[in-house]
């Protein structure tokens, strides 16, 4: 793939309400001092003005269609509900534009697997918007496993919830937002795919509605991965957990890691001869520069941030684990 030149011009797809995100990425995009941003896109003239008002002097489209056709952008990011990230990235990656999706990839292994062969296809770089690879306890807990504490990581359980009701909103509706498992459990899975070692062997899964009928999500998902090293995964998310369990729990042939994921550090347990030592591990500072990286990966050449390809994995797990729900038997993943 050609290096761009500096600036990279680029665009933000989705200027909408949901976190700021859209003003999230553009600012993200501006701190780098070599992305340009030049163009936002939203079909809501209130979001439009809003863009031109906080991100000065861009151009405003209503149509992603209108957008590919901007041969002044060299860039897009792709900040929109979960139903249409496919959709939407595809025809800027058939324009020949580098485009960034937020995550979760999109709510299925195809749909992946379009915009991968698309970007294959056009020469360009598609790039999934997996920040929380930089959060710092995650980064701490990578740095502890690497280091060798805890050996071989045999078993990992990874926990997020509570007992709360959902909000009335698009990321509580299941056909726009793919379900519980696709808003934080695509970090949760995320990271559990890139401290656990070896390929997905197989993907189990069980999915419930229980208890809050005002929304079509789940209230309540797991998810259990075997790898072909023999490690097993337990992912649980859930609004209706009324008693809490660690934020991780990582068994590892001399040690383990419990987080609770509150006090800003975890514990450590290594062995120590014929004992079990123990220690704590504050969390690394947390620093969110997945642009500055993307900007080093289209000028200099440097490694994609995060490749859709990982992204895929995290998708896979999700929708397989569901499928095995409905159907009560274990799956497999293609082309793992």
């Amino acid at each position: 793939m050609p290096r761009l030149k500096p600036p990279v011009k680029a665009a933000v797809v989705g200027y909408g309400p949901a976190f700021g995100m859209g003003k999230y990425h553009a600012e993200s995009m501006k701190a780098t001092g070599v992305i340009e941003v030049v163009a936002v896109c939203d079909p809501d003239p209130k979001r439009l003005k809003a863009a031109r008002n906080e991100m000065g002097d861009v151009r405003t489209y209503d149509d992603v269609r209108k957008l590919a056709k901007d041969k002044d952008v060299q860039l897009a990011a792709v900040v929109v509900p979960h139903n249409v990230h496919c959709a939407v990235a595809l025809p800027l990656l058939k324009a020949g534009k580098h485009v960034v999706v937020e995550k979760p990839f999109a709510l299925t292994i195809k749909e992946c697997d379009r915009m991968i062969e698309a970007a294959e296809k056009a020469g360009v770089t598609l790039s999934v918007f997996h920040n929380r690879r930089q959060d710092g306890d995650f980064l701490a807990v990578k740095d502890i496993i690497s280091q060798g504490y805890i050996g071989d990581v045999f078993h990992f359980e990874a926990t997020s919830g509570g007992y709360s009701r959902p909000g009335e909103w698009w990321r509580s509706n299941k056909k726009i937002s793919g379900g519980l498992f696709y808003d934080w459990g695509a970090h949760f899975v995320d990271w559990v795919l890139q401290l656990m070692p070896g390929k997905i062997k197989t993907v189990s899964g069980q999915f419930q509605k229980r208890v809050w009928k005002h929304t079509t999500n789940e209230d309540h998902v797991e998810a259990y991965v075997k790898f072909d090293s023999g490690a097993i995964a337990h992912i649980q998310l859930s609004d209706i957990a009324a008693a809490s369990k660690p934020k991780w729990y990582i068994l590892g042939t001399e040690g383990a890691i419990v987080d609770t994921g509150r006090e800003g550090k975890f514990t450590v347990y290594t062995r120590a001869r014929d004992r079990v030592a123990s220690f704590e591990v504050e969390h690394y500072k947390t620093v969110w520069n997945y642009y500055d990286m993307l900007a080093d990966h289209l000028i200099k050449g440097a490694p994609n941030p995060v490749t859709p390809q990982s992204a895929r994995r995290v998708i896979a797990m999700i929708e397989l684990a569901e499928r095995s729900s409905k159907t009560g038997k274990e799956q497999t993943v293609p082309y793992e």
